[in-house]
């Protein structure tokens, strides 16, 4: 049986012949598997290690993990055809741990912790980097030789701690007053699984302003017992300055409010709050945006001094766990003068690598000059923070007793001797410096 001239094949008996728009479906599901499948074989091969892979756990997400991709993790992957597996957490000193006790640990790690990391190094988890890193690219206080003499981790971004926050529109004598009064200060200790750590701050900040650098590094060494004069004095300065057991509504919003949400009142009518201690990174947010936030040294506002004696400082470290070949080569990218400068370009971070100049070519904001420069100040000596630099036992109850201390004050007494306890815990591993010079 011939088909008939000029028509479309005849169909086998009892089956129709398909129509063009069953004909395009089919060729979109065909499509569609081919894809998944690609997709399917890309997955296996990176499985099978066929395509060489470092994993990567930092604590950047959102906004900040987007700018990380873009500035340092995509331009590593084209130079070097190394696919980069990121995680970005923000409790990612509790999912290292959970990944380290489980054998998986990431290839390269970004702490905030030198204390963490001395533990780990402790303990054999980290890789020197020797060969890897030059030291004096960053300096000591920031690239920490250990016991050992080993350096284990270097800063990829680096922020300054010492100072508070305003609005442009708030004058001198405005903020001088305002800094004696509790209910002016943006205040809020929430973190999820590290609260409590801008109270920290604070604590640290007025020992390191009062007494200078040599008494703090002797108190973040843990050669300075929490109950002295000088510790104890810091606590009772910020009970005095913040509020703490007093306005039962202050208080309680200071310790409900996550830290990022601390300036929302800057930007409410009326004004909410006025003031707010913290680190170089908050001028991102928006309440300060829109305030056209600008900073001063805490020294002069809260103690009227007349110069800044030290800075407190902190980062975010970069350390090594496998020493693969191409975890050696992301190491090297991070440390290179064109990665960390990249952090400037958006007015995301500091550097402090020697190579990379502090934004004193007329680019960028004002106000991110002169952070930028007075990280690099040499004339005044940069302590790191010093609950970041303590062994994480230690770090964790500090900030919960700064929880505990801001409702209750009257609690100073039980909570110093219980840290001095704790202090004392033998093997735990405290870091030889955490200062660039001292007094």
């Amino acid at each position: 049986m011939s088909a008939h001239p000029g028509g479309p094949p005849a169909a086998a008996p009892g089956i129709r012949p398909r129509s063009p728009r069953r004909l395009a479906r089919t060729v979109t599901v065909v499509a569609s598997c081919l894809a998944l499948l690609a997709a399917a074989v890309v997955v296996g091969v990176r499985a099978l290690g066929q395509e060489p892979t470092v994993t990567l756990l930092a604590n950047w997400t959102g906004e900040d993990e987007q700018h990380f991709r873009q500035a340092v993790i995509e331009p590593f992957e084209r130079k070097y055809h190394i696919h980069v597996d990121y995680q970005g957490s923000n409790a990612e000193s509790q999912v290292l741990g959970a990944d380290v006790e489980a054998g998986t640990p990431p290839d390269v790690v970004v702490l905030t912790g030198p204390g963490e990391l001395a533990e780990y190094a402790r303990q054999k988890h980290l890789v020197s980097l020797d060969g890897l890193v030059d030291r004096e690219d960053f300096g000591t206080s920031w690239a920490t030789p250990l016991a050992d003499g080993h350096v284990y981790w270097f800063p990829l971004k680096a922020d300054l701690k010492s100072i508070v926050w305003y609005p442009a529109d708030v004058g001198a004598r405005q903020r001088h007053q305002a800094a004696h009064r509790p209910d002016q200060w943006c205040l809020g200790m929430g973190s999820g699984a590290t609260s409590g750590w801008p109270g920290t701050d604070w604590i640290e900040d007025i020992l390191l302003q009062r007494y200078g650098p040599d008494v703090y590094e002797r108190w973040a060494r843990g050669d300075l017992p929490w109950q002295s004069k000088q510790v104890k004095e810091a606590w009772t300065t910020w009970r005095d300055l913040v509020g703490a057991g007093g306005d039962p509504d202050l208080v309680r919003r200071a310790l409900k409010t996550p830290y990022q949400s601390a300036s929302d009142p800057v930007a409410a009518t009326p004004r909410g709050c006025t003031l707010e201690h913290q680190a170089s990174f908050i001028r991102n947010q928006p309440a300060w945006q829109h305030a056209d936030g600008r900073y001063a040294p805490s020294a002069q506002l809260i103690f009227s001094a007349p110069t800044t004696r030290a800075w407190e400082v902190s980062g975010d470290l970069v350390a090594l766990l496998h020493d693969t070949p191409q975890a050696r080569k992301l190491i090297r990218h991070l440390a290179s003068a064109d990665v960390q400068r990249a952090w400037t370009a958006e007015e995301s971070g500091f550097s402090v690598h020697s190579g990379v100049g502090p934004a004193s070519d007329g680019s960028g904001s004002a106000w991110h000059r002169s952070l930028a420069l007075a990280l690099r100040d040499e004339r005044t000596a940069h302590c790191f923070d010093a609950s970041d630099a303590m062994p994480p036992a230690v770090r964790d109850a500090f900030a919960e007793a700064a929880i505990e201390f801001l409702a209750h004050p009257d609690h100073l007494g039980t909570l110093l001797r219980s840290l001095d306890t704790l202090s004392d815990t033998r093997g735990l591993t405290w870091l030889p410096s955490v200062c660039d010079r001292t007094s």
